[in-house]
């Protein structure tokens, strides 16, 4: 029996996924680990518990299947992005925290960094915006902060590494400090037109380029894991950041096609091909995924809040106890009221990039209540898709007509997508398989083992579940959009000094 695991290591937990050679889930694990807010505004993990947590679940979901190492040809991996994580090279042990992507620490820096004017160079050469969001800020912070760090990385002592890079160093015992291009080019470091660490943008931030991993395809050999982690070693063969491996596994392998991955945030993907698109509209530029040395480039949009949002009602406002609650109360909202929530608790991503902005909520009454709580979260989250996809739209006209692609946890609220269709004025497809980060990491490991066909023979296997059509009308689309806008011009006002 042969099967191949994908690890999925995202911002709130780590999962593991035991797939077939066609594909078919077989058995999963996942556990939740602890987030870390140490000041307002910044967000750690425990570098340990992601590794940890990591093995344990994929030993987990081999176990459940009733496989052995023997059954399993391939691992894939995918990850939560932009993490930054610093490590010593003989030790294996980190020197900090992690830093989540979502952390906003080093705003301050990166306004500074604009005012000097090195934006347009760094956006030119790696896509990104100079935001905390992206690992190179974070990085320079690392060097910075802990004791002795910026020398023991000159001399060549210390490894940086996204999460996949910490996750492989630990599967293959230390003896693999490598990362996919998709990765790479979340770090603000990589030169993503050359396809290279990019020296200068290393030098202005003061990172020696000795800290950084080698940057492989994503499908392709990524090392053996330790024996002794599973009963015997297994190649690492696809490694993708989370969003493009959902767009793999979501078969957007053409020009035009769209994906939006609705986690803790929500992030849309626009494949653009062979074309570099550059965003006038503040979009990111990126690489979609690299395969035998050929890269293919994507426009994206991230929103820092989408699921969360949910988090917060039932950890922050305690109105709900658990997710799937979201609905009901959503359906039974009083219709006449119509509360904006604009969830910027950790500032607004594409296309306003304001680190500085916080949450806001517009319309209240005396009567408004959980119901018209749970309905403005979700509606949040379609609101800030349509931000995305105009902002697209106008950067790339092929896209216009496209048909939007939805995975992750929030799609399996009818009512939320259903939202979303309409505020977009455009069909949403759901898939079969909702899961398609770790579909698309399976996938990859797969095609790199020969187990899994080309790209375009996996396309035709997608399956669509369901597909949401607009149907509200014209008129009152435009009218919720137009105050949605006024609203999210409010709250950066508020964020003014």
């Amino acid at each position: 029996m042969i099967h191949i695991l994908a690890i999925d290591q995202g911002t709130t937990s780590s999962r593991a996924i035991v797939f077939d050679t066609k594909l078919n889930p077989v058995a999963s694990a996942q556990k939740e680990f602890p987030q870390h807010f140490p000041a307002s505004g910044w967000v750690e993990h425990d570098a340990l518990d992601l590794w940890v947590s990591v093995a344990g679940v994929a030993r987990a979901a081999v176990e459940k299947a009733g496989l052995h190492a023997a059954d399993i040809a391939a691992i894939g991996i995918t990850n939560q992005r932009e993490t930054t994580l610093l490590w010593d090279r003989k030790t294996g042990q980190p020197l900090h925290r992690a830093i989540v992507w979502q952390d906003r620490r080093t705003a301050a820096l990166c306004d500074r960094l604009k005012a000097e004017g090195h934006e347009p160079m760094i956006s030119a050469r790696t896509g990104l915006l100079l935001d905390p969001y992206f690992s190179g800020t974070k990085l320079k912070w690392l060097l910075d902060n802990v004791d002795g760090a910026r020398a023991r990385a000159q001399a060549g002592e210390l490894a940086f590494g996204t999460v996949d890079s910490w996750l492989i160093w630990n599967l293959t015992g230390g003896k693999r400090h490598v990362t996919d291009a998709t990765n790479a080019a979340r770090t603000l470091l990589y030169n993503i037109a050359e396809n290279r660490w990019d020296d200068e943008i290393c030098a202005l931030l003061g990172i020696p380029m000795a800290l950084l991993p080698e940057v492989r395809d994503c499908a392709g050999d990524f090392g053996m894991t330790r024996a002794d982690l599973f009963g015997r070693e297994i190649p690492i063969l696809g490694v993708a950041g989370d969003q493009q491996a959902a767009t793999v596994g979501q078969a957007c392998f053409a020009p035009g096609m769209m994906k939006s991955t609705y986690g803790t945030g929500c992030f849309a993907l626009l494949n653009t091909g062979v074309d570099m698109v550059p965003s006038s509209n503040r979009l990111l530029t990126t690489i979609a995924y690299r395969l035998n040395g050929r890269t293919t480039y994507a426009l994206e949009g991230s929103i820092f809040i989408a699921g969360a949002v949910v988090q917060w009602l039932r950890d922050g406002l305690k109105i709900i106890r658990d997710a799937a609650e979201t609905q009901p109360l959503a359906e039974a909202a009083d219709p006449s009221q119509e509360l904006l929530l604009v969830p910027a608790f950790t500032g607004l991503g594409a296309p306003y990039w304001r680190p500085e902005c916080r949450g806001a909520i517009f319309g209240l009454t005396r009567n408004s209540g959980p119901a018209e709580f749970a309905r403005a979260a979700l509606e949040s989250v379609g609101f800030q898709t349509r931000d995305l996809l105009e902002a697209m739209r106008a950067d790339w006209p092929a896209a216009a007509e496209g048909v939007l692609r939805v995975d992750g946890g929030m799609v399996a609220s009818d009512w939320t997508m259903q939202f979303l269709a309409d505020i977009l004025g455009a069909p949403v497809d759901r898939p079969r398989v909702t899961e398609t980060t770790a579909l698309g990491a399976g996938y990859l490991a797969g095609l790199a083992a020969g187990l899994c066909p080309d790209p375009d023979s996996f396309a035709q296997d997608w399956a669509l579940e369901r597909r949401f059509l607009p149907e509200m009308a014209q008129e009152r689309r435009q009218h919720r959009y137009a105050r949605w806008q006024k609203a999210v011009q409010a709250t950066i006002a508020a964020a003014a000094p």
